[in-house]
C-alpha cells in the first residue's frame, strides 16, 4: 500500500487550467481517470488527510504509485478525452456501466449495395442504420414481418443471396411477396435502396405522412374501380398501424428525446434509458454499475452520457435528454453532446406535465432493475448452495457455513464510532438478528481494536447465554432443564416457539470481517481470548476482493464469477450500508444537539469549516481561542464566543449502574431501558433508537 505523500506532485507545478489525469499503479497499469476545470484544486483533494475520504477514493489513491496529467484548451475537450482514456485504459476505479443484459436492434445495412433487414446485436458497425434497442427478439421479428407487406426489403443472409442469384430462384418470401427479389433483378438495386429509405424513414417515426399517402392511393384505386389494388393498400394500411400500435404514444407528436433515470445505494447503481422516437417508445436499456468512487447522481448521468453516445454521431443524438440530475458543470457536457449531433440539445430535468410523468416510470424501472440485480442469485437455492460449497472449500471448512455472521466499522474521523453485525443463514440475510454495536474509548481511532473489542463483546454475550442454556444435552454434569405445567422448556436460553437459541447464544460457522490481514488476525485474536476454536474467521478486502485467513501471508483468490464470492460481496456490503446507516443517523443526532448551533451569527458554511479544521467537537472543545482563530472566518470575538459557548455545554458525568458498578452507554435524550440491536462495553445492552429499529430491521 502506497504512500500518496510519496508521489505528490511538488507545489506549483500542477498547471491551474482544464485538463485530465490519470493515476498509475507500481506496475504503470492506469487505474483511474479523471477530468478537471482546475488540474492543481482537483488534484490537491486526493492528498489530504486519508481520514477524511471516502473510503473508495482512498484505496485508490494507496493503490496509486504516480499521477500525471494532461492539459487541454477547454472543459469540452477533457471530457473527449476523458472518455477517449476511459476507453483505451479501462481503469477499474472508474465507473463503468454494464448491461444487465445484451439488448437486440433492428439494422439495416446501408452500406451494402442491397440493404438487409435484420437482428443485431453488439458493437455498432459504421454506415449500419440502428434501430432500438428492443426488450426481445422477437419483438423485432415481429414488427419486420408486419412491415415486409409494405416494404419488401431483403432480409436474407449473404449465402441465400448469392445461391438465389446463381440459381435465378427467389426464396420464399420472393414468392410471397414480402421480399422485391434483388437477387434476380425484380427490383434494381437503385429501387431496393428506396425501399430501404422508406423503411427507416417510417422507423424513425415518419408514419403519419406514408400512412395519408397509402391512404390517398387507396382511394384513388378505389374511384378507378381498382378493387384489388384498393384492397391491397387498405391491407398495408392495416399492417402499417398494427406495427403502430406495439408502440405507445407517451409525448407529443414529433417528440424525439431519450430518458434517464438512476437508482442508487450505497454500493450500486442502475441506470435506465427510454429511447423515444416520433413521440412513442421506440427502445429501452438499462446498465448497472459498482459505484467504485465517491460519486454523485449528476456524475453518474455524465458518465452513462459519455457511454450513450460517445459513439453515436448526428440523429442517433436525440434533440433532447431528460435526466434526473445535471452533471456540475453542465455547460460543457451539453456542448459536447450538441457537437456529436451538429444541432443544439437540449439536456434538462423535467419539473411538470407528461415528461415528468414518463420520468417517473423510468424512475421505477430503474428501482426495480437494481432490486433484481441484487436479488436475482439470492433467491436460487442451487447457486445458493453452490455458492456456500465454493466458500467451504476455499476456507478448507468441515462444512458449509449455514449461518455467516459479517462485521464492519463505520465512523467519521474518529468520531461517532459504530461497528454492525449482519447474519446471514442458508445464503438468505435474517435481518432479525441483525445487531448494532457503539465504540467507546481508545478503539475509535483505530478499525483493528474496534473489530477486537466488537468480537469480543459479541461472542461474551455467546459464552453467557451458553450457560444460561447450560448444555443440559451433554455430559454428567449437565444441567435438567425445567418445565412448566404446559410441557415448555423454561430457564435456559431457547425461544418458545421454535427452539432456537436466544440472542446470542446461537454461534456461526464463520465470521467474516470487513478488511484485510489485521482485522482478521484482530477478530481471530479475540476468539482466541476467550476460548473459541471452532468457528472460522476470514476477511474481504476491497481493494482487490482478496478473501484473508488468519495466519496467511498470501490471500485467497476466488474467481470474479464464483457464486462463493458474490455471496461474501453480498454479506459484506450488507454490513457496509447497515453501519453506515447507523453512524449516520447518529452523527445527525450529534449535530442536531451541537453546541456551536448557540453561538449567534456562525452559520453553517463556519461551522463545517471548524469541524473540518478540529476533526472533532471534543479537539475544538480543547481548543485555544488563538487556534480557533486559525480558522479562515473565525475572528477573536466570535472565537471568544465559540469558546465560552463549548465551556458552557461541556459534557455531564456518564450514568453509572448502581448494581454492577459500570458505565452505561445511554445516549442523551434516551429514556432508560433495553435494545437488543445496541450493545455497551461490558457486553449488556443499552438504550438506542426507536422502537421499531431494535432488531437491526429497516423501517
Amino acid at each position: 500500500m502506497a504512500d500518496p505523500s510519496s508521489y505528490r506532485p511538488k507545489p506549483g507545478e500542477i498547471p491551474d487550467t482544464p485538463g485530465v489525469y490519470r493515476f498509475r499503479d507500481e506496475h504503470r497499469r492506469v487505474i483511474y481517470v479523471g477530468k478537471a476545470k482546475s488540474l492543481r484544486q482537483r488534484l490537491a483533494n486526493y492528498f489530504q488527510d486519508l481520514a477524511g475520504m471516502h473510503p473508495r477514493t482512498r484505496t485508490m489513491v494507496t493503490t496509486a504509485a504516480s499521477v500525471e496529467w494532461t492539459v487541454v484548451s477547454t472543459e469540452v475537450e477533457a471530457l473527449q478525452l476523458e472518455y477517449s482514456w476511459i476507453k483505451e485504459y479501462d481503469p477499474r476505479f472508474n465507473v463503468k456501466y454494464r448491461d444487465d443484459k445484451s439488448y437486440p436492434y433492428l439494422a439495416v445495412t446501408m452500406n451494402e449495395e442491397y440493404p438487409r433487414v435484420q437482428v443485431m446485436r453488439g458493437h455498432k458497425k459504421k454506415g449500419v442504420r440502428y434501430f432500438g434497442p428492443y426488450g426481445h427478439a422477437w419483438a423485432i421479428r415481429d414488427t419486420v414481418d408486419l412491415l415486409l407487406r409494405v416494404f419488401p426489403v431483403r432480409t436474407c443472409s449473404a449465402g441465400v443471396f448469392k445461391n438465389a442469384a446463381r440459381t435465378g430462384r427467389p426464396c420464399l418470401l420472393g414468392y410471397i411477396g414480402k421480399c422485391s427479389a434483388p437477387c434476380v433483378d425484380r427490383v434494381s438495386a437503385e429501387e431496393h435502396r428506396e425501399l430501404a429509405d422508406e423503411f427507416c424513414d417510417f422507423m424513425t417515426g415518419r408514419t403519419n405522412t406514408y400512412i395519408r399517402r397509402l391512404e390517398k392511393q387507396m382511394a384513388e384505386a378505389a374511384d378507378e374501380m381498382e378493387y384489388e389494388r384498393a384492397a391491397r393498400l387498405r391491407d398495408d394500411i392495416g399492417a402499417l398501424k398494427k406495427a403502430m400500435e406495439k408502440n405507445a404514444v407517451v409525448l407529443a407528436d414529433a417528440t424525439d428525446a431519450d430518458l434517464i433515470a438512476v437508482a442508487e445505494d450505497e454500493l450500486e447503481a442502475a441506470v435506465q434509458i427510454f429511447h423515444v422516437r416520433g413521440g412513442r417508445v421506440r427502445g429501452q436499456r438499462g446498465w448497472v454499475t459498482d459505484k467504485v468512487e465517491e460519486i454523485t447522481t449528476g456524475a453518474l448521468v455524465e458518465h452513462a452520457l459519455q457511454q450513450l453516445y460517445g459513439e453515436e454521431t448526428g440523429d442517433a443524438v436525440p434533440k433532447e435528454v431528460l435526466v434526473p440530475a445535471l452533471p456540475d458543470p453542465v455547460e460543457p457536457v451539453q456542448e459536447w453532446l450538441t457537437g456529436r449531433r451538429g444541432s443544439i440539445v437540449s439536456l434538462r430535468v423535467p419539473q411538470r406535465g407528461d415528461k415528468k410523468a414518463l420520468m417517473e416510470t423510468v424512475q421505477r424501472n430503474a428501482q426495480q432493475a437494481l432490486v433484481l440485480h441484487k436479488t436475482k442469485r439470492a433467491s436460487d437455492l442451487t447457486t445458493r448452495s453452490r455458492a456456500l460449497e465454493e466458500i467451504a472449500d476455499a476456507l478448507d471448512l468441515d462444512s458449509a457455513p449455514l449461518r455467516i455472521e459479517c462485521y464492519d466499522i463505520s465512523h467519521l474521523q474518529g468520531d461517532d464510532v459504530v461497528a454492525s453485525m449482519v447474519v446471514f443463514e442458508d445464503g438468505l440475510a435474517r435481518k432479525s438478528e441483525y445487531r448494532r454495536f457503539q465504540i467507546k474509548g481508545f478503539a475509535g481511532q483505530d478499525d483493528v481494536r474496534s473489530m477486537h473489542e466488537v468480537i469480543t463483546r459479541r461472542f461474551r454475550r455467546y459464552l453467557a447465554e451458553k450457560e444460561k442454556t447450560g448444555e443440559w444435552t451433554d455430559g454428567e454434569n449437565a444441567e435438567t432443564p425445567e418445565i412448566d405445567s404446559n410441557g415448555e422448556i423454561v430457564g435456559t436460553g431457547l425461544t418458545e416457539d421454535d427452539g432456537r437459541p436466544r440472542k446470542f447464544a446461537y454461534p456461526p460457522q464463520l465470521v467474516v470481517v470487513d478488511g484485510g490481514a489485521p482485522q482478521v488476525a484482530a477478530a481471530r485474536r479475540a476468539l482466541d481470548e476467550l476460548g473459541i476454536d471452532d468457528i472460522a474467521v476470514c476477511g474481504l478486502a476491497k481493494r482487490l476482493e482478496e478473501v484473508w485467513l488468519p495466519g496467511d501471508d498470501d490471500p485467497v483468490v476466488l474467481p470474479r464469477t464464483s457464486e462463493g464470492l458474490y455471496l461474501l460481496q453480498r454479506v459484506r456490503d450488507e454490513a457496509h450500508r447497515f453501519a453506515i446507516t447507523y453512524q449516520r443517523s447518529k452523527r445527525a443526532k450529534r449535530f442536531r444537539s451541537s453546541p456551536l448551533d448557540d453561538v449567534p451569527g456562525l452559520g453553517d458554511t463556519r461551522k463545517q469549516a471548524l469541524l473540518k479544521h478540529f476533526g472533532s467537537l471534543k479537539k475544538l472543545r480543547s481548543a485555544t481561542i488563538d487556534q480557533i482563530c486559525e480558522v479562515p472566518g473565525i475572528g477573536r470575538k466570535t472565537a471568544e464566543t465559540i469558546a465560552a459557548a463549548l465551556a458552557q455545554a461541556a459534557p455531564a458525568a456518564p450514568a453509572v449502574n448502581t448494581a454492577t458498578g459500570e458505565i452505561m452507554e445511554e445516549e442523551p435524550g434516551t429514556e432508560p431501558g433495553t435494545e437488543p440491536g445496541t450493545m455497551g462495553s461490558s457486553g449488556e445492552p443499552v438504550t438506542m433508537g426507536a422502537p421499531d429499529e431494535r432488531r437491526g430491521q429497516e423501517t
